[in-house]
């Protein structure tokens, strides 16, 4: 999942209430159009540099100083109340859905304004420079590009003392991520920093090579302009961030763990949970969820650990995995490799399990090095599949098939793609990401991997298990951390006790939980309702049941809140298992 510097990220919604009206009524379906278009035009040009802005505008870097803080609350504000005079009962059927989604938005988008996330605008995953930097790695194909480009560079100093300004905010209020999550967390900015010059920045990397297009002498000129850029702004911008990190924030962050611990930080916490399950569950519920799920999770890791011939316990089972050589790459280049014989594995199937599939392909990279020690095994989205090629005695190919599965296709980098596609959506839900869907379905596809015929061995087959196990732990570990005072090393423990993750993996992952309150909650939530609704169409259809037709009807909704999958699947139902696109089932 792509990031937005901005800390406009959609992550998760709560669905509101909604009854069937016999007939919707035309003023309110106009009103809440216009709401919605106004809100998100405004919204948009609010958003840093990417391929994603919208038409006609610059990409720049965005204003994250006091006075548009103040203006997103008052406009996020007004904007709540505009939608909560609208009934979504006098709505036409689709639009109830559109404004599922949308007032999930702006409660989260509100939320995050009240509670002033802005000032903790990192964790142990993704940072605001790391976000910056990133803009370096896309598409630069005009002269214009270039030129946004060397601007956004020049405008580095304003963004950088403004995101500074708002650390140190957060930092009187003990508004900041857990001190232990930050060690290290430096080494992107360090590396800008000491870079011989400025042809070796990472900033310049997009000049190295130029489309033939442009002209000899222009690119000449614009790599001029580049390295001026890079020691003007760039690297001094970098130099008084370093400095901050290392001498005041770093040293200066909460030791305490807990999002309880955090001003307001029952509340917040519980803004949270909301946020990222859709769903009005409070933490000791989830807790009781995960425990239930890891029991039942357990019982079937141990039936595939007798089929695979392994005679001693779970613990000793789990030690031989994370040890012995034949299940780890040699090189980076040989993980990189199986990732893609996985992904073009999958194409071969594709077509029996779903029956639209995405115009737009992804690739595979590895992990950049400023961002591998600190990262997960794997990231995908749209038009990539990022594998973590650092450290491989963490990287066991045992989960490598349950990875891409996730994370290239049919996870999130079909997925995300699927739904920018979907001209029927408004565009608010194009762009939308909902982190308990998104997640939810990605999960989901890892199961789907058995049944699909992905998993060769009965190892592979447990690292499909031990991921799903990770996902039902984070349920545990992160309500154990944020609400009953868990400390790292319990957590630690529970993930080392019950999956199969390397322990680097482990250490990565814990700290991730502890720096992004919430965000573990929403995977197996997420998959838990996309199981149950295809259990439900599966058991009401009975011969009728298609599941290219349950897949597509649920992709094709984009990210919603996870009620609203369930509505879906009621309609599939009662259309006797006709998906949205009945000539491709």
């Amino acid at each position: 999942m792509r990031v937005l510097i901005a800390g406009l990220v959609l992550v998760a919604f709560v669905a509101p209430g909604q009854a069937a009206p016999r007939k919707a009524a035309p003023g309110a379906d106009a009103r809440f159009k216009a709401l919605y278009t106004a809100e998100y035009k405004w919204r948009q040009y609010q958003q840093g540099p990417g391929e994603d802005r919208p038409a006609g505008v610059t990409a720049r870097l965005p204003d994250v100083g006091p006075k548009v803080q103040a203006e997103r609350l008052a406009r996020w504000t007004r904007t709540a109340a505009a939608l909560a005079a609208i009934r979504p009962a006098t709505l036409r059927p689709a639009a109830r859905v559109d404004y599922a989604v949308y007032k999930g938005q702006i409660d989260a988008l509100l939320a995050e304004q009240r509670y002033r996330d802005y000032e903790k605008p990192l964790n142990s995953d993704t940072s605001f420079w790391g976000d910056v930097l990133e803009w370096s790695r896309g598409s630069f194909r005009t002269e214009a590009d270039y030129r946004d480009y060397i601007a956004m560079m020049r405008d580095i100093p304003r963004y950088f003392g403004q995101q500074t300004d708002n650390m140190r905010a957060g930092l009187t209020r003990g508004f900041t991520p857990a001190a232990v999550t930050l060690i290290g967390r430096d080494i992107g900015v360090a590396q800008v920093v000491d870079a011989p010059s400025a042809e070796a920045s990472p900033y310049y990397a997009p000049f190295a090579t130029m489309p033939s297009v442009i002209p000899a002498a222009t690119q000449a000129a614009l790599r001029a302009d580049a390295a001026a850029a890079i020691s003007d702004a760039v690297v001094p911008a970098h130099e008084a961030l370093l400095t901050f990190l290392r001498g005041e924030y770093i040293p200066g962050a909460r030791t305490a763990l807990a999002a309880y611990d955090l001003p307001d930080g029952r509340a917040y916490y519980r803004s949270k949970v909301r946020a990222f399950t859709t769903l009005d569950l409070t933490p000791e519920q989830i807790h009781a969820i995960g425990l239930a799920e890891v029991a039942k999770i357990r019982a079937r890791m141990l039936d595939v650990m007798r089929t695979a011939g392994f005679r001693g316990d779970l613990p000793a089972f789990l030690t031989f995995l994370r040890t012995d050589p034949q299940f780890y790459a040699k090189t980076p280049q040989d993980l990189l490799n199986r990732a893609a014989w996985l992904a073009k594995t999958f194409d071969g199937k594709a077509s029996r399990w779903f029956g639209r599939l995405p115009r737009s392909r992804f690739t595979i990279e590895p992990v950049p090095d400023d961002l591998a020690p600190f990262y997960t095994g794997g990231r995908g989205g749209p038009g990539i599949y990022l594998v973590n090629t650092y450290n491989l005695p963490a990287r066991p190919l045992y989960s490598l098939p349950a990875l891409t599965l996730h994370e290239s296709a049919p996870g999130h980098a079909m997925q995300m793609p699927l739904a920018a596609e979907n001209t029927a959506l408004p565009q608010f839900r194009r762009d939308g990401y909902i982190s308990a869907y998104g997640e939810g379905w990605a999960l989901y596809c890892e199961a789907l991997g058995e049944e699909m015929g992905m998993y060769g061995t009965p190892y592979e087959v447990f690292g499909m298990l031990s991921y799903q196990m990770w996902r039902a732990a984070r349920l545990v570990v992160d309500t154990g951390i944020h609400s009953q005072g868990w400390s790292r090393e319990r957590a630690q423990a529970y993930l080392r006790d019950n999956t199969a993750l390397a322990e680097h993996e482990v250490t990565t992952e814990v700290d991730r939980y502890i720096a992004w309150p919430g965000q573990a909650l929403s995977y197996y939530m997420g998959e838990l309702a996309i199981r149950k609704a295809r259990a439900r169409a599966e058991a009401a259809l009975g011969p009728k049941f298609n599941i290219r037709a349950f897949h597509d009807a649920v992709l094709a909704l984009g990210s919603v809140p996870l009620p609203e999958i369930d509505r879906r699947i009621d309609r599939l139902i009662a259309e006797g298992g006709k998906g949205p696109y009945p000539n491709e089932e």
